[in-house]
């Protein structure tokens, strides 16, 4: 009986993480989208909107440790709530701010701070306690969905934002982003973190690690994790290698390819509908039984499409044929995401020991958060001085080296024993 009343806990769970991401995303979203149109039209200053890009990664990226540190040591409940409060506060103060006063850009410029701080500490403690509200079973499904309610509100937000600018006020966006955040706080309230969780039981009096030694302790459990090690160097390589895919495909559809904005805007869109229908088909399947092989291949084709952005500047194709292969290919790049991304996800939790969740992914936050810009720097370093097709083409096969390297068969076999040696080759022939 105990049993169902759980199961029934987890379903109620799955729904609400999910209502809760998709709110609390779809609202920072259009959130985003107003304040950078906002700061365009005040300024005119592209300066200005990448320091308010900086205000929104550097403090993740200083934070992710203490986020990590504060998820296994803490009451992940709290964490979460205590987060969305303070986001909801946050935007309270911008918006009393821009009543009274006007808005500002050390408004603006503090409220980002602020919000990506709260974000940092409620992203590592939802990753970290995924598996203490959902059964084992459900894992897939959780990650599908939330993943789901991502790319529904990167697709939706846009327009709403779009349509809405202009037409509304900034204080209206605000509140708007408020009510969201004060939905999140009551939904995250009625859940129970720790349903299905395996955390070790704090021993009364004992002193609390420091979170130097945490840090230390969560690196030594890392190296006796070669497999875990594995997922996230490839998912670093995949994150500084994609500065290409991320610099190379705007600047050859904009500058190169001269596409018009609605065009543009199109194929941008393609890739989340590729996310939300590959989501939406992993939340009904049943759980991926080969996670990194899974990955593996999917990492290939990400590659693969990688490369595929520098065929228009190798062949010629006609504009509408040209807008037609690349609306496919992003799309196809949407649906490659999700293959690589959710399998991997669930691996992971199923596989980190709940007493060290937070810790392994806001080092995995920290070291992606830190080589995106850099990849970005870098590759826009190149993209001036070398043909893009080129730079393209050797990202990718870079990648496709990496992957074949890092998940190699060996890697594979201890990932999934139960595949075989021979087993594994035979599916990397068939490739």
């Amino acid at each position: 009986m105990e049993e169902v009343l759980k199961l029934k806990k987890a379903t109620y769970h799955l729904w609400t993480f999910t209502i809760s991401k998709l709110i609390s995303s779809f609202g920072a979203q259009v959130y985003a989208f107003a304040v950078s149109f906002y700061i365009l039209q005040l300024t005119g200053s592209a300066t200005s909107f990448a320091t308010n890009l900086i205000c929104s990664i550097l403090p993740r990226t200083i934070m992710a440790p203490f986020a990590g540190y504060a998820a296994d040591n803490y009451s992940r409940k709290t964490i979460v709530i205590t987060a969305q409060i303070a986001t909801t506060l946050a935007i309270g103060g911008l918006l009393i701010v821009s009543l009274t006063s006007g808005l500002s850009l050390i408004a603006i410029y503090v409220t980002t701070v602020v919000i990506s701080i709260t974000s940092t500490f409620s992203g590592v403690t939802f990753s970290s306690s995924v598996t203490g509200l959902v059964d084992e079973g459900r894992i897939q499904k959780a990650m599908s969905l939330n993943q789901m309610s991502i790319s529904f509100a990167a697709i939706g937000s846009p327009a709403v934002a779009g349509l809405l600018y202009g037409t509304v006020s900034m204080p209206t966006f605000l509140i708007m982003y408020m009510t969201a955040s004060i939905i999140g706080v009551f939904l995250e309230s009625t859940m129970n973190f720790k349903l299905f969780a395996k955390r070790k039981e704090a021993i009364a009096g004992e002193p609390k690690e420091s979170m130097l030694q945490s840090m230390k302790a969560g690196l030594a459990y890392l190296k006796l994790q070669p497999t875990i090690m594995a997922i996230i160097w490839i998912s670093l390589f995949i994150n500084f290698l994609f500065g290409a895919f991320m610099v190379g495909h705007s600047f050859i559809l904009i500058e190169k390819m001269k596409m018009a904005s609605e065009h543009f805007g199109f194929i941008e869109g393609a890739s989340a509908v590729g996310m939300l229908l590959m989501s939406i088909y992993l939340s009904m399947r049943k759980e991926v039984k080969f996670p990194l092989l899974v990955a593996k291949r999917g990492v290939i084709g990400m590659a693969l499409i990688m490369g595929g952005i520098a065929l228009p500047l190798i062949i010629h194709m006609s504009y509408y044929g040209m807008f037609a292969y690349y609306a496919t290919l992003m799309f196809g790049f949407g649906l490659t995401v999700i293959i690589v991304n959710t399998p991997l996800q669930v691996m992971m939790q199923k596989m980190i020991d709940d007493d060290y969740k937070g810790r392994v992914f806001s080092i995995l936050e920290t070291m992606a958060m830190a080589l995106t810009p850099l990849g970005v720097v870098i590759y826009g370093f190149l993209y001036d001085i070398f043909p893009a097709e080129w730079i393209l083409i050797v990202s990718s096969l870079l990648l496709i080296g990496v992957v074949l390297v890092l998940a190699r068969p060996s890697v594979v076999i201890k990932a999934h024993p139960e595949l075989g040696a021979e087993a594994v080759k035979a599916e990397i022939v068939s490739e």
